[in-house]
Parts: structure tokens; C-alpha cells; sequence
């Protein structure tokens, strides 16, 4: 049993619980304090002075109780498992840290200002933070030692008095005397000595705080000095928008074709001027006729295909010609044609009720041509996050996040290719083409999707013509996180991701966090993989341009195969083809079966490894020799006039279409962003704001409701999404959300008593 948790002021809950350690050695008995919106843990009470063994943020932090005394707290990175002597004591543990979490999150809120993060700082300012660090790291050490001489010889010098003292033979009175000299002087050399350390330890302070205080000065003149230029620059930029908009006239508009990658600064920033390529696939491949041999010699991460009999080779080059497509392998556009009939025969296999394709809107209201001043909008989220930015609708499209992270089924027909593949290894190959399509839209997509309010869903059944069918819930505002599961005839998909961003001034960074899963039914192969960073390039001066850059690596824990994959960080003085991506498909031994290669916005191809030689010559690298290419994915063709409707495909196109029977919480439901798709922007910018006011008064009642339920000792039961749950994942070891698979039955029911009202 442990002992009661204490309460000492208002800011401070501390006490002992049981924290899961390891299989070995189980629970144990551990001391927590929780304080200024942190849990730590130490072994004894003494620690806490001195020794921390892990602490959680819980800002963003989940909190969930599992039985009558256990409960788990997880932050993504690390998870306690906790265990209470009662269920009452467990209750005042929970009620005090989900108060210290709505505490931790408001005070973030308030002080987001005031704490944005700077930009990183140089080489050079690293190093000298770096040596004064050091130079009092040795000073500190300098003053312990001479403190612990003085105690010693402290020590030395008393037990020499006390002897004295004692002394009855006046023959032995000189050398007690002598020995009480020696202490003194040693006790006098280490005093001047900790006196000297004392001056030094202080003479270095005054000189780094100076230098600090210098510092401090000439960073905020430099800031200062570089928001007027930006501001200056974003001004310039408007006037020659402007004037080159009435030079060229509204026909000219988006007309010029450039090689993906390439941008300058001298573009028109306006998200319907971006790169327009249509069926255009710069990236041309020679596919042979015969059984040829390849060799691909690894390099770093890199794959490069050299052909043996100048059959199959993969080049580099782009092609003149901007309309000409990939040539595709006969077997993949035969297979592609049978998936494609199969859907149809098989369209009631799985229950749904999605329109059929035919009646599916092919377009949108065009966009309307809104200015709007950046810089009044931009200078204040310098170092925020993202999803705490009061963005107008200017910068979004009339699509939810939830909608968006639907829109990664485009080519979910790969996986119905997947899962006939007569091998592990090939199908794996095929998912890593399906990895890679999931970023296409991002090469010619740049704007902001809307953040979900908390307990927002979607639903998209496409059983009828495209097989398959998906659903996503807003499951966590703090952090913002959305839960999605999908299935089709042979494969079943779900992820819960969580979006870290940050904005820099010159870039956006966008971290998603979350494990994807998918497991085919037939075989029962279970393959995870994460995604990769994105970072949107331009924000302020010049054309918005993404690039996806990462290591992502595939594994199927059936059969241990794995799939290696790196996405490559565009550069300008690189002689790679941009967006570039490349991969290795291994078996349980680390043997090579697949290379991959191919660009993230436009095509991948697959090859079977049938020998592999060492070149000694290159550091002992594998080469690898294979057999004949097969286009795994190839982008679909862009229809012209996309810069007018948001660069939305054809299945975007239908995301926000209205259907009947859909959760009142359907993103479809949501009113700004059904006025923004209708062009009234105006309307949706107070509809947004209203929306937002009314989300956050849902949480401050939620937060009251806490406190009243933990003053009068009563339990208050926290958020739960409603079409999720919360549970280990076996795989990942971190708690993950599992589809109750009740949605659907509701739908078929029209049964919404459990959904909020939050439009």
C-alpha cells in the first residue's frame, strides 16, 4: 500500500505510487511530485533535492485511468504506469494532474508571446556559450574542491586542539604544538586558496554577465532592425505584385512551366501561381522489352541504377516534351484495369452507403482573388505554433485536417495490388509505393487546411466505386490530435497523428508524430511505419514551394522484412533529380530482395535484386544486379485550370461534397468552411472566430467542472472520443487510439445522441 498523497499549497501534490519498472521487477515503490505542470519521480523523498529519474510535461500530456487504482499518463515520448494503494487515492492523483494539466495549458496560452522561440543561434555564439559553460563548470569545481579541503583540514586542526588539551607530559607538549602548526598553515594555504577561487568564480561572472547583457542589447537591435526590413520587403513585394498582375492581365496567369524544384523569389507569391504541371512526368523512364540485367550500386543512402545491356536505365534527364507520361509496364495497367472492375462487381462487400462515382461533383466554386497584407499577419506568429496562430481563412482551403488526412487513400489502390502479391517482399515493396504516394498533392498544394475542433469527425465511403471506406475523429485539442482508421476488400489501415509545427519567418516546419498501421487480411502480414518532416519554404518573399525530406522505414512484423526508404532534402547545388526517393527492400537476414527509386511528387518503380556483389573499390559497398523495372505508382494526370479550385484532384474534388445521414459533427457540417468553399470569405472569417470562441468556452467549462468535482471530492470524468479508444499499442509501446467500429452502426441507425453540438 502506499502511503496517502500530501498536499502542500496550491501549486504542489506530491506523494508515494507504484511505477511500472519491467517484466523482472514489476511495480515499485517510487516518490512523485508534481509541481508547475510536471510529474517527477524519485526512489526516496531524500532524492529530491538532487537526483530527478524522469519528469513529464503535461501540457501534452494524455492522462487515462485503466482499472480501480491504475492509471497511465503519456507524452509520446515516454509513458508512466501508475498504480494508487486505493481507488480514492488514485481519484485525487488524477483530479490533481488533470488540473495541473488545464493549468499548464493556459499558461502556455497566455504566455506564448513572451516565450517564442528565437532562431538558432551560430557556430561561433555555440562555441562561446559552450566555453563559458566550461569555464564555470571548472570554476564551481574549483570551489568544491577547496571547500572540501578546508572541512578537511578543518577537522585536522580541531582534533589537534583537542589533543592539546589533553596533554599531561610537558615532554610531549613541542610536538603537539608542531603538529598544531602544520594543521594551521595548511588550514590558512587552503582558505587563501578557496578565498582566490571565490574572486576568480566572480570576476568571470561580472565579465560574462557583461558580455551576456551586450549581447542581449545587440540581439534585440537586430531583431528590430530585421522586422523592418521584412516589413519593407513585404510592402515592395505587394507593389510589384500589383504591378505585374495589371502588365500581364488575368489571361497570363500560371502559364509558365518550370522544372520541379526550381523557384525564384521574383514569382507570384499567390497559391493559383503556383507550378503548373499537367500530365507532364519530367522524370522519364526507359523500360526494357527483354529480361535484361540492371546493377545498382549503393551509395550512402542512395541507389543508382546502371544498365548492364543498355536496356534498363533510369535516367536523370528531363524530357522536352511537358505532356509525355511514364511509359507504364503492360502487367501493372492490366492489373490497375482488373482492380478496377473487381471494385464494381464487389461494391456491396463491404456495407456502405458513398455515392456512386458518376454523381460525384467534378468541381468546386473557383477561388476569388482576395489581397491581403502578410506582414500585419506574420510578425506576431514568428516562433508559435501553428495550431495557436489566429489565421483569416485567406491562407486555408475549404478542407479540415481530418478531410486532408483522408485524401492519403488516393491510391489506395496499390494496396489492392498489395495484396495479391504472390510474395511478403514485393508486397512490401508495393506499401512503400503507397507511402511514397501519400505526399504527391504536396508539390502543388501549399495552402493551410482547418485545424478540427475537438470532437469533429469524418466520414468518407467510397465502397461503391473505389472500395474502400474511412473515418477520422478530433480526438485531443491539447495536443491537437486526430485518430483515423480505413478498410477495403483485403487490407484494414488506422494511425492516430499528432502535428507539431514551427513557424520561422523564412519556413514552416511540420513534424507529424504517430505510428500508421496496416494489415492485410489474407496473409495477416502487419506492417507500421511514420512519416517524414515537411517544410514549407517562401512564407513571406518569393513562391511557396514543399519539400518532404526523412528517413521512413517500413517493417512487417510478421515476417521481420523491412523496407529502408529516404526521401531526399531538395538542394540546389545537388546533381540528383529533385524530391528524389530511393529504398531497399531486406529480408529477416538483412539480404536484399527490391531497390525502389523513384520522386515523391511524381512516380515509383521497383526492380528484384537477383545478385549482390561488393564493390571494393567504394568502401566495400553492396551491388546490387536485378532484373526488369515495374512502375509501381505513377501521379494521376492534372486536369487543367486546378490554380482556380485550390490545385484540388479529382477525389479532393468530392471530400466536402454534402451527403445525407452523415454525424452532426461531419466536417462537412462546418459553416466556415462551407462559406469559404462558397466564396464568402468575409462570412467565414466571423464564423471561424466564432467557432473558436465557442470551442475554447468549452474548455474553460470543463476546467470549472474539474475544480468544482475535485473541491467537493466527487470523480469528474475526463474527454473521451467518441468513436475511439484509447490502448497500448503492442507494437509502438505507446498508448494509441483503436476504432470502436460503432460509427458505422450508428450511421445505419441514425443514432447521434452521443455527438456534441460543436458548430
Amino acid at each position: 500500500m502506499s502511503d496517502k498523497s500530501s498536499s502542500s499549497g496550491s501549486d504542489l501534490f506530491t506523494g508515494w505510487l507504484y511505477k511500472w519498472t519491467n517484466y523482472l521487477k514489476g511495480y515499485q515503490r517510487r516518490w512523485f511530485s508534481l509541481s508547475d505542470g510536471r510529474l517527477s519521480y524519485y526512489r526516496t523523498q531524500a532524492e529530491v533535492a538532487h537526483t530527478c529519474r524522469g519528469t513529464i510535461n503535461l501540457a501534452g500530456a494524455y492522462i487515462d485511468t485503466e482499472d480501480s487504482c491504475n492509471f497511465v499518463i503519456s507524452s509520446g515520448t515516454q509513458t508512466f504506469h501508475l498504480k494508487a494503494g486505493s481507488e480514492v487515492e488514485r481519484q485525487k492523483w488524477v483530479t490533481a494532474l488533470e488540473l495541473a494539466k488545464a493549468k499548464a495549458i493556459r499558461m502556455t496560452e497566455e504566455f506564448s508571446d513572451d516565450s517564442s522561440e528565437e532562431l538558432p543561434p551560430t557556430e561561433t555564439e555555440k562555441t562561446d556559450i559552450q566555453h563559458s559553460m566550461r569555464s564555470f563548470s571548472n570554476k564551481l569545481e574549483d570551489l568544491n574542491t577547496c571547500n572540501d579541503l578546508i572541512v578537511k583540514h578543518g577537522a585536522a586542526l580541531q582534533r589537534a586542539l583537542s589533543d592539546l588539551e589533553s596533554v599531561h607530559d610537558s615532554t610531549e607538549l613541542p610536538t603537539k604544538i608542531k603538529a598544531i602548526t602544520e594543521r594551521a598553515t595548511l588550514f590558512r594555504i587552503t582558505s587563501n586558496a578557496m578565498i582566490n577561487a571565490c574572486n576568480d568564480y566572480l570576476e568571470l561572472a561580472q565579465t560574462q554577465t557583461k558580455k551576456w547583457q551586450r549581447t542581449l542589447v545587440s540581439e534585440r537591435d537586430q531583431r528590430i532592425r530585421l522586422e523592418e526590413t521584412l516589413e519593407l520587403l513585404a510592402k515592395q513585394h505587394n507593389s510589384l505584385e500589383r504591378a505585374c498582375r495589371s502588365d500581364r492581365g488575368p489571361d497570363s496567369l500560371g502559364t509558365q512551366d518550370r522544372p520541379a524544384g526550381e523557384f525564384s523569389d521574383e514569382d507570384d507569391p499567390e497559391f493559383f501561381d503556383a507550378v503548373e504541371e499537367t500530365p507532364a512526368d519530367k522524370f522519364t523512364v526507359s523500360l526494357p522489352r527483354t529480361s535484361a540485367l540492371k546493377s545498382h550500386r549503393r551509395q550512402g543512402s542512395e541507389h543508382s541504377c546502371n544498365s548492364i545491356g543498355g536496356e534498363a536505365r533510369i535516367s536523370d534527364e528531363y524530357s522536352s516534351d511537358e505532356d509525355k507520361m511514364p511509359e507504364r509496364d503492360e502487367a501493372s495497367v492490366i492489373s490497375i484495369k482488373g482492380n478496377l472492375d473487381k471494385r464494381e462487381e464487389d461494391s456491396t462487400l463491404i456495407s456502405g452507403q458513398g455515392l456512386a462515382l458518376s454523381k460525384r461533383r467534378a468541381t468546386i466554386p473557383e477561388r476569388p482573388n482576395h489581397s491581403l497584407n502578410l506582414w500585419s499577419i506574420m510578425k506576431n506568429c514568428i516562433g508559435k505554433e501553428l495550431s495557436k496562430i489566429p489565421m483569416p481563412v485567406n491562407f486555408n482551403e475549404p478542407l479540415s485536417m481530418l478531410q486532408r488526412f483522408v485524401e492519403d487513400l488516393e491510391y489506395a489502390d496499390i494496396l489492392d495490388r498489395a495484396g495479391e502479391c504472390k510474395t511478403t517482399a514485393e508486397e512490401l515493396a508495393h506499401i512503400a509505393a503507397y507511402t511514397t504516394s501519400m505526399y504527391a498533392a504536396t508539390s502543388y498544394r501549399t495552402s493551410k487546411p482547418f485545424n478540427p475542433l475537438l470532437g469533429e469527425t469524418y466520414e468518407c465511403d467510397r465502397t461503391s466505386d473505389l472500395g474502400w471506406r474511412a473515418f477520422t475523429e478530433q480526438v485531443s485539442h491539447h495536443p491537437p490530435a486526430a485518430a483515423m482508421h480505413a478498410e477495403g476488400k483485403q487490407w484494414e489501415l488506422w494511425t492516430d497523428i499528432t502535428i507539431s509545427s514551427k513557424f520561422r519567418g523564412k519556413y514552416l516546419q511540420i513534424f507529424p508524430q504517430g505510428v500508421t498501421h496496416l494489415r492485410f487480411k489474407n496473409s495477416g502480414s502487419h506492417y507500421t511505419w511514420r512519416k517524414v518532416p515537411l517544410t514549407v519554404h517562401n512564407i513571406i518573399v518569393g513562391k511557396l514551394w514543399v519539400d518532404n525530406a526523412g528517413d521512413c522505414e517500413i517493417v512487417n512484423h510478421t515476417t521481420k522484412e523491412v523496407c529502408r526508404m529516404t526521401f531526399k532534402a531538395y538542394s540546389y547545388f545537388s546533381r540528383d533529380i529533385p524530391r528524389k526517393v530511393t529504398g531497399v527492400v531486406t529480408d529477416i537476414h538483412g539480404t536484399a530482395k527490391y531497390v525502389l527509386s523513384g520522386t515523391w511528387d511524381k512516380k515509383m518503380e521497383c526492380a528484384q535484386v537477383l545478385n549482390i556483389t561488393i564493390d571494393k573499390s567504394s568502401k566495400d559497398k553492396p551491388v546490387y544486379q536485378t532484373g526488369p523495372s515495374k512502375l509501381l505508382w505513377t501521379r494521376r494526370p492534372l486536369p487543367p485550370g486546378l490554380e482556380k479550385v485550390y490545385y484540388f484532384g479529382e477525389l479532393t474534388m468530392t471530400l466536402n461534397e454534402m451527403e445525407d445521414g452523415v454525424a452532426p459533427t461531419d466536417s462537412r457540417r462546418r459553416p466556415d468552411q462551407r462559406l469559404m468553399e462558397q466564396g464568402e470569405w468575409d462570412e467565414a472569417n466571423r464564423e471561424k472566430l466564432r467557432l473558436e470562441e465557442k470551442q475554447r468556452a468549452s474548455r474553460r467549462k470543463r476546467e470549472e467542472e474539474a475544480k468544482q468535482h475535485a473541491d467537493e471530492g466527487k470523480v469528474y470524468e475526463v474527454y473521451r472520443p467518441k468513436w475511439f479508444k484509447r490502448e497500448m499499442d503492442a507494437f509502438s509501446k505507446t498508448m494509441s487510439y483503436k476504432f470502436t467500429n460503432e460509427y458505422w452502426l450508428n450511421k445505419r441507425n441514425q443514432e447521434w445522441t452521443r455527438c456534441a453540438n460543436i458548430f
